[in-house]
């Protein structure tokens, strides 16, 4: 190791030792007294410690630093690891298993708010054009032609101005359910696979789908149908639009992790940051599962117009809770960020 390389390497340890002296009294702390008896404030030091081992670790391979000190993180790693996810950590309801609904109101909601910066940015590159595609094609209608294809606008404002007071048969709800699974799932998909160019294409089929839903309600709002179709939308919009922004922001945080990696190298950030979100894409694909569902046999039901605004309000009030507050002060892991 040159001399160069071994004052990186003091500098490294020097900086990161007390997080590593910390998760290492933890994990021995958890051994001796099993992980559910530890206190909630020490519980939730563990998962992010052990992300950041991980992450050093990761530094440490790339750098080439000496095997003492690679030998050491593998072996801390290995511990918080056993601690976090060992037979005595997943001693939880369903005979020892972590089950489906608490990590579904754990993990999911907590990866969203740890990467609150990359929602935020991905709603604003949502709602805003949605809101300009409304306000301008509700001033002139014609605008719509140059971001939405006429053949579609046409026959959806005929359906909207029918309304559906008359609602569907079970067949056709059905096949619509499976249309719109299909759809949303693979606008999802490509805002977040897309993010893996810096974020670019997260940020361009952001924009691109508020634009176009936002010129689509405005063309028909215009039409005279407005109602007809605020009232279908809002019973599942809160799911789908909200599961197209997840899935965005998920995208975008990959792609910044390429471009500013920090202290690792670039593959190393964008395997941790996919780790960390993967479990908000799959959330997200649940959200656009339920969303179809909603569509395909609640929004185009003949249910009262009034009954579907006020379940359909109470539903994005749902929906908001949830992400900001679900998992808040569970003694569990934080999400997929190990």
């Amino acid at each position: 190791m040159s001399l160069a390389s071994s004052v990186t390497e003091k500098a490294f340890a020097e900086r990161r030792r007390e997080d590593w002296d910390e998760l290492d009294a933890l994990c021995q702390k958890a051994t001796l007294k099993r992980l559910k008896k530890l206190h909630a404030t020490e519980i939730t030091k563990l998962p992010p410690l052990y992300r950041s081992v991980c992450a050093d670790l990761a530094a440490a391979e790339v750098a080439r630093y000496s095997a003492p000190l690679v030998e050491h993180l593998r072996g801390l790693t290995a511990t918080a690891h056993g601690v976090l996810y060992g037979p005595h950590a997943r001693a939880r309801e369903d005979g020892g298993r972590l089950s489906f609904g608490r990590a579904w109101t754990t993990a999911f909601p907590r990866a969203v708010r740890r990467h609150w910066r990359s929602m935020a940015l991905a709603a604003g590159l949502f709602f805003v054009p949605f809101a300009l595609g409304v306000v301008l094609v509700l001033r002139e209608p014609t605008m719509a032609y140059r971001i939405v294809p006429e053949a579609m606008l046409r026959p959806l404002t005929e359906a909207y101005a029918k309304g559906f007071d008359g609602g569907r048969d079970g067949g056709e709800s059905t096949m619509m359910t499976g249309f719109y699974v299909y759809n949303n799932v693979g606008i999802a998909l490509r805002c977040f696979a897309t993010g893996i160019f810096g974020g670019l294409g997260s940020a361009f089929y952001l924009v691109q789908n508020g634009l176009s839903i936002g010129a689509v309600l405005g063309y028909v709002a215009s039409q005279g149908a407005g109602l007809n179709i605020v009232t279908f939308i809002v019973g599942h919009g809160s799911l789908e639009l909200g599961a197209i922004v997840l899935a965005g922001g998920a995208g975008l945080s990959v792609g910044w992790s390429v471009v500013a990696p920090g202290e690792l190298s670039r593959i190393a950030s964008l395997q941790r940051t996919a780790r960390e979100v993967v479990v908000i894409v799959f959330g997200a694909a649940v959200m656009l599962v339920f969303a179809a569902l909603i569509e395909g046999f609640w929004s185009s039901s003949g249910t009262p117009r009034e009954v579907k605004l006020v379940v359909g309000g109470l539903l994005f009030v749902l929906v908001a809770f949830y992400v900001a507050a679900a998992g808040r002060g569970r003694d569990v892991d934080e999400g997929a960020g190990g």
